[in-house]
């Protein structure tokens, strides 16, 4: 099951937008245009599509700390909204990873517009899995 070099993006992933930049064990980048189609009621781009985004560079960079066979899945996310971002803008984020244990990863994520203000940080804790085809 484990890529460390993910190529793929999950259909949910194209569904945002979202565009991989880079993508190393330690660091993962990777950006989203803030679309009409992503907005609140505010007119500003949704936090569950910010969250989205984060968990998509979150999960990509835990995946690429991974051995032979595992796999994981996000057991806690939390998310610091700070700014918003606007329509036409682009959210950019960066993930960095914090903890790599024998059962757990923990990632963190920040956000940044187009003029590098920081607008959510976003912690995830990702657990291990040995990965299992169904007898």
């Amino acid at each position: 099951m484990n890529d460390t070099h993910p190529k793929e993006q999950s259909p949910f992933s194209v569904s945002l937008g979202i565009v991989q930049v880079s993508a190393d064990p330690g660091e993962v980048r990777v950006h989203m245009p803030a679309t009409q189609a992503l907005a609140n009621r505010n007119g500003v781009l949704h936090g569950g599509a910010l969250m989205g985004l984060a968990d998509h560079a979150g999960g990509t960079l835990a995946i690429m700390n991974l051995g032979p066979g595992e796999a994981t899945t996000t057991i806690e996310s939390k998310t610091n909204f700070l700014r918003p971002i606007r329509i036409g803008d682009t959210a950019h984020a960066r993930s960095t990873l914090l903890h790599k244990g024998r059962s757990t990863v923990i990632v963190q994520t920040t956000i940044t517009r187009d003029d590098g203000k920081t607008a959510a940080i976003v912690t995830q804790t990702q657990m291990t899995l040995q990965w299992r085809d169904p007898a």
